[in-house]
């Protein structure tokens, strides 16, 4: 029988996993045993009996034996940090020696700095991961955590991702929890709207004063008024902005060259320009409807008619400057702050690198996010007042400048941040809500890791 790594058989290990000794591994033991990883196929019954277990193992080391040969570059039996920055990269990852030299140790047993076949599968052997893609995955910055603004960078995507069905899969699990996520956290988001429109040192809205005024105008139902415009507007925005951002990396980057991270922060934030100029007016609807009084508009389309009849064509471009420039600092602050997060958290536990568990990635994804919005919140308040003007008060129509210089002269520094209480108290449900989503939207199109 082969030996798994420390003298330790399959048979040990099933016998391990199998705490009531019955000659079977039920869910619930297969859970405590492996810290609710999840990764088998279990049998009719529920249950792995030794042979299906054995199989099972047999099945992962040979897909495990095809990524170390994928890593081991020079074919020398062994990995090194070199060799993990260079396949990295290939894959349009970026990390630093330092990072992977961290990574590495993570692997190395014997302190050799330099990870063997046997190192390997003991690392891996029990991990879900069977190839590069899915390991490098983990430390993947994702956007899909949705706080119900869409200016983070797209996902990037492996080769193997995009010619296979996996990328659209992935786009549409997004978009299903970015739905759900905004749909669940809408009355909040509609808090904020409010008070950033009409919300000042003279006209001070409390969270508990804003609820009822809108309750009482409109009934329980107008919490929800704008959500119907901010969910259609998440798949063609999803779509354009990955489809640009595709072209613009082949247009920054020398033929047969790997992008490099500025390039690719740079045809994001030119990604997600193309996809806010292209789906804009649906912002705009949708701060109109948000902010509508009751039997205003009969529905989108009544609320776009009467825009362009009152307005014009331009009405429909109103805020779109300061919207544009807040890409810039969301998208910059989201990756470098994620970034040192993941660094920081390396460097305490490299031992742990490799799969850093649920609640650290989902934990580095909040922060930096927030962080991002944090820093873009003035605009996007600006934005939205800018979408809302013609509507309070036709005569006055004020530029981004203009605006910014009066919200200073009138609330000071902080009328530039009305809002953000009822925002940052969306963040959490929407992030909980938008991962717990896309991980069952992944099982059920067959994408789950």
């Amino acid at each position: 029988m082969e030996l798994v790594q420390n003298g330790r058989s399959y048979q040990d290990l099933f016998e391990r996993l199998d705490t009531n000794k019955d000659g079977k591994v039920d869910v619930a033991e297969l859970r405590a045993g492996l810290k609710a990883m999840g990764i088998f196929r279990l049998g009719a019954d529920g249950c792995l009996d030794f042979n299906e277990f054995s199989k099972y193992l047999k099945d992962h080391e040979k897909k495990l034996r095809l990524t170390f040969k994928s890593l081991d570059r020079n074919n020398d039996g062994h990995i090194d940090a070199l060799e993990i920055q260079q396949s990295l990269a290939e894959l349009g990852i970026d990390i630093s020696q330092e990072n992977a030299q961290k990574i590495l140790q993570s692997m190395d047993i014997d302190g050799t700095m330099m990870v063997d076949w046997n190192e390997w599968r003991e690392h891996f052997l029990l991990y879900p991961a069977q190839s590069l893609q899915e390991i490098i995955r983990y430390w993947k910055h994702s956007s899909v955590l949705d706080i119900g603004d869409s200016l983070a960078i797209p996902d990037e995507f492996t080769e193997e991702e995009k010619s296979s069905d996996r990328w659209w899969k992935h786009l549409v699990a997004g978009a299903a929890a970015g739905a759900v996520s905004r749909t669940g956290t809408a009355p909040l988001d509609r808090m904020k709207v409010f008070m950033q429109v009409h919300s000042s040192k003279s006209n001070r809205i409390s969270l508990v004063g804003g609820f009822r005024q809108m309750i009482v105008e409109g009934g329980l139902g107008s919490l929800w008024r704008g959500n119907g415009i901010n969910v259609l507007k998440i798949a063609p925005e999803t779509a354009i902005k990955f489809m640009a951002y595709e072209q613009y990396k082949k247009l920054l980057s020398s033929k047969g060259e790997k992008i490099q991270t500025h390039q690719r922060f740079l045809a994001g934030s030119l990604a997600g320009a193309t996809a806010q100029t292209a789906i804009y007016p649906m912002e705009v609807l949708k701060t109109r409807l948000t902010l509508r009084k009751t039997g205003q508009y009969s529905g989108m389309f009544d609320c776009a008619k009467k825009i362009l009849k009152n307005e014009g064509v331009k009405a429909f471009y109103k805020g779109y400057v300061p919207n544009l420039v807040g890409i810039i600092p969301y998208a910059g602050i989201d990756l470098a702050v994620y970034e040192s997060l993941k660094g920081a958290w390396l460097s305490y536990h490299p031992k742990d690198s490799a799969n850093p568990g649920v609640m650290v990635l989902v934990g580095c994804g909040t922060v930096s996010s927030t962080c991002g919005q944090l820093a873009s919140y003035p605009l996007a308040l600006v934005r939205t007042r800018m979408q809302a003007q013609a509507s309070l008060d036709a005569s006055v129509q004020t530029s981004m400048t203009g605006l910014i210089k009066k919200i200073l002269a009138k609330d000071g520094f902080l009328g530039l941040y009305r809002g953000i209480l009822p925002n940052f108290m969306k963040v959490i449900p929407a992030v909980s809500i938008s991962y717990v989503v896309y991980e069952y939207m992944k099982t059920g199109l067959g994408i789950s890791n």
